[in-house]
């Protein structure tokens, strides 16, 4: 992990599932319920079940259950000490969160989040692990837009050049004087990142922000004709494939 990004969750250990998270602006159970109504109308006819299990423990416990990583089987809704639940998966190259939370939040008509954090690592004769900051917003579809961005800031390392993009209309309390930043990875850092979260209202990457006491994760299952699913990995070989 470089400095510029001490202080990831569980000490990134649990990457790539938690190197891209969803966060939703709805109760736990709620968001898993509603997400379930909504593949269960994608997936019944094609022979697969959707079931809606409670889950107790840690963070770490209940991020398990993902486990063996794969395709997407598994989706965890995560309770959080905010307003917001946190959204995870099982695809073995890492959660994607863009579409789910695009779509729950024009569904639902509610905020949604995506937050990327990677480190930027090179290992010698292993590869690169490309760095990114991201922050998608989204919300209710607005007339006259195709999709249904709030606000989206990015800097990545898009296979060894650095680029910085943004959308929609800045918050009252985001540092738009950084964006001239002459080093590109330097507009949209980490910390600045950690900071824009806190004005949402959450400490993503505190492990206590999870599972107040007494709460229960919520974990969506799809079980059916899994020939199609593909290799299974455990959290090692996904981190090991990552150059982790």
């Amino acid at each position: 992990m470089t400095q510029e990004m001490k202080g990831l969750l569980l000490e990134d250990r649990w990457a790539p599932v938690t190197e891209e998270m969803g966060f939703l602006e709805l109760g736990a159970e709620q968001a898993a319920q509603a997400f379930a109504n909504w593949h269960k109308g994608l997936e019944i006819s094609r022979g697969f079940t959707i079931e809606v299990l409670p889950v107790a423990g840690t963070l770490e416990q209940v991020l398990s259950r993902l486990l063996p990583l794969s395709g997407g089987e598994r989706r965890l809704f995560i309770p959080t000490r905010s307003a917001w639940t946190a959204y995870v998966d099982n695809q073995w190259t890492g959660t994607d969160a863009a579409s789910p939370m695009s779509y729950m939040a024009r569904w639902l008509s509610i905020r949604c989040l995506r937050v990327v954090a990677v480190p930027h690592t090179r290992r010698k004769n292993q590869g690169v692990r490309y760095g990114a900051v991201m922050l998608d917003v989204f919300g209710p579809k607005q007339p006259g837009k195709l999709n249904n961005y709030v606000r989206a800031l990015e800097v990545a390392n898009d296979g060894g050049h650095w680029v910085f993009e943004q959308e929609g209309e800045p918050f009252p309390f985001e540092q738009v004087e950084r964006y001239q930043a002459r080093r590109v990875r330097d507009r949209f850092t980490f910390e600045m990142l950690k900071d824009y979260l806190r004005h949402l209202g959450l400490t993503p990457f505190e492990e206590d922000f999870y599972m107040p006491p007494g709460s229960r994760a919520w974990l969506i299952q799809k079980t059916g004709p899994f020939d199609t699913v593909g290799r299974e990995y455990t959290l090692e070989e996904a981190r090991a494939a990552r150059v982790l």
